[in-house]
């Protein structure tokens, strides 16, 4: 059996700046919320005993760092992997843009699309395909099956969306930043254990 804890990189916005849709070719740093979020990441999981066997991140430096200040709290010692299947979508053409910006030119409901049905809008040039993504989050989580457990998967929010179906959550498939998931993998099937928790509120784990 495979503790596994999803997590979203913190803010990469500071106070004041416009947030943007942050994706593939936005490889911006975490902002001092983001940092602090991450590091609330790490105590909490030294508080509920979970010390990560294995930490695994996507290649972007805001998902890299994140995992970093985690690992560091967490006395891990082996090495980080960098996983390109746990990269953040490409939004392409909304990439850089505002909400407003977004509705002005595409319209409300294409972006109620996705915030809140999760479905990719019509016409969207985002990239990889839905089909890719889905599969990638199959095969991220067959392969998790086979490592040290508990493991740790700092990610971004389009990708965590696709592991939200993956892993058979219900409801509302969005992740805040700096959120927190958790799941037990065993070979034929897959118990969710919470989606979306604040790890500054502390986090527990359901015992399997």
């Amino acid at each position: 059996m495979t503790l596994l804890i999803l997590a979203r990189h913190g803010n990469t916005f500071e106070p004041g700046e416009t947030a943007v849709w942050v994706g593939a070719q936005e490889d911006l740093p975490l902002a001092k919320k983001g940092l602090k979020q991450a590091e609330d990441l790490g105590h909490a999981l030294v508080a509920s005993g979970q010390k990560p066997a294995t930490i695994i991140s996507g290649p972007l430096q805001r998902t890299r760092k994140a995992a970093e200040i985690a690992a560091n709290l967490t006395g891990f010692s082996g090495d980080i992997e960098i996983d390109d299947r746990l990269k953040e979508i490409d939004y392409g053409s909304w990439g850089g843009r505002s909400d407003a910006d977004i509705i002005a030119k595409w319209g409300e409901d294409a972006l109620a699309a996705w915030r809140d049905r999760n479905e990719r809008p019509e016409g969207a040039d985002w990239s990889p395909d839905a089909a890719t993504l889905k599969g990638n989050a199959l095969a991220v989580i067959h392969d998790l099956q086979h490592v040290d457990s508990p493991v740790l998967v700092v990610t971004s929010n389009g990708i965590l969306r696709y592991f939200h179906a993956a892993l058979g959550f219900d409801g509302d498939a969005k992740v805040k930043t700096g959120y927190v998931c958790a799941a037990r993998l065993e070979v034929r099937t897959v118990a969710p254990l919470f989606w979306n928790f604040d790890p500054a509120n502390g986090l527990e784990f359901p015992a399997g």
